[in-house]
């Protein structure tokens, strides 16, 4: 059953919700040049030292299996803007050249922009990035939508599944909303279990509310952390996997203005990095397992040489060894040496992404590929991986989708 939506944090504001103005600003800031203000960047500060690196942290998972024949792509798009798709593009790719070949369209899901699949492999999840929000499980063996359920949020724009299968998580952009979902053993999903509003702390500069945008769990399965531009606060809760409900631990702040937006942990767990939208950096975060606790470095530049510039999503290679960030704006992948165990980012330079605003990016799972979706120019552009350099190098064509805005290679 449905739990009365919550407000994290003691003492904290009556919940927020910023309706269709906070909703039209995500959506079309892709669409239109120069409409969202953007907070000066200072000079960047030198990254976290190695000072607090565990001896035993593996540098790295270990390298996956290489695939053999096409693998399958997701493609998210808006439906409800001028120009946009019908629904989840349906793709594959060969993970030798890189070359994509359309398949068609999943029809059915309204505005499909963030995508993410089961562990299983069974079952692709969407939401539904509209002012009523929800969220859609669809089975892959058949491609049969199994059902729609809401957030009870505006607009949500990331969800993750646990990594037990049995809990679905999402961010309400409009909102500033997270929700828990169940998931039952076909896949679908159940009635919401919980919903958490960011009432606290009050919006950053240029903010009327918060806005989650990111909801993932730490790599130690033990907490999950929301990202909220619009609070300029990355918070870390306690999923219970019983009841499905989340409790508040810790929270950690950026600087006023940054408006973070994505995070990825480095796969030795001690360490994530986190893109700011607003202020064009990224930081090296220090991670606490037992606690949950998360903790923002100084600020580090983008590769965007001081143009208009809205990081987008951050990833980190299989090996552990390089992270690669999506500048909108710069148009290119910014591409970042791990060092010290996951403790610093260096700068190596940037590539072109081949298209315009690099809205999200992915790496197939043996991370030989590299995947970007650019919105404004409704392409998906792939990438070789050299494991031993960082290097990025074009591999095929641009695929042509409409408002690509997720790419999700299986």
């Amino acid at each position: 059953m449905d739990t009365e939506a919550r407000t994290a944090g003691e003492g904290s504001l009556p919940p927020r919700r910023d309706g269709g103005r906070g909703w039209t600003r995500r959506r079309f800031v892709g669409a239109v040049a120069g409409t969202a203000a953007v907070v000066a960047v200072p000079s960047p500060a030198a990254p976290p030292a190695d000072t607090q690196t565990p001896k035993s942290e593996p540098d790295a998972a270990p390298p996956p299996r290489k695939p053999s024949g096409p693998r399958p792509l997701y493609v998210g798009t808006y439906t409800s803007v001028d120009g946009g798709g019908t629904g989840i593009g349906l793709a594959s790719y060969d993970p030798e050249s890189g070359r994509i070949t359309g398949a068609g369209t999943l029809t059915g899901v309204p505005d499909p922009s963030y995508l993410a699949v089961h562990p299983d492999g069974r079952t692709l999840y969407a939401v539904d990035e509209r002012p009523d929000g929800g969220v859609t499980a669809v089975r892959l063996a058949d491609r049969r939508i199994l059902g729609t359920r809401s957030t009870g949020g505006a607009a949500p724009c990331h969800l993750s599944v646990h990594p037990t299968g049995r809990w679905l998580l999402s961010a309400n952009y409009g909102s500033g909303s997270v929700a828990v979902h169940p998931i039952d053993a076909s896949g679908a999903l159940g009635e919401r279990t919980d919903l958490v509003t960011h009432g606290s702390p009050p919006p950053g500069p240029g903010q009327q509310g918060p806005h989650a945008h990111q909801i993932v769990t730490s790599p130690d399965g033990g907490h999950v952390l929301a990202v909220d531009l619009g609070t300029d606060t990355v918070y870390s809760y306690r999923l219970d996997r019983t009841k499905g409900t989340l409790t508040e631990v810790s929270r950690a702040q950026t600087r006023p203005g940054a408006g973070p937006r994505h995070l990825t942990f480095h796969p030795g767990g001690r360490y994530a990095y986190l893109a700011n939208e607003l202020d064009d950096t990224v930081a090296v975060c220090g991670y606490d397992p037992r606690s949950g606790r998360l903790r923002v470095g100084d600020p580090q530049p983008t590769g965007s040489e001081g143009g208009t510039n809205y990081p987008a999503q951050i990833v980190v290679a299989a090996n552990g060894r390089y992270a690669f960030l999506a500048n909108r704006g710069h148009n290119s992948l910014a591409r970042y040496a791990v060092e010290a165990g996951g403790a610093r980012l260096r700068l190596l330079g940037t590539v072109p992404v081949g298209g315009d605003f690099p809205r999200q990016i992915a790496c197939a799972p043996d991370g030989r590929l590299l995947f970007a979706a650019n919105q404004r120019s409704g392409t998906v552009t792939v990438f070789r991986v050299d494991p031993d350099s960082g290097e990025l190098r074009p591999a095929g064509e641009p695929f042509a989708s409409p408002v690509a805005v997720c790419a999700l290679p299986l």
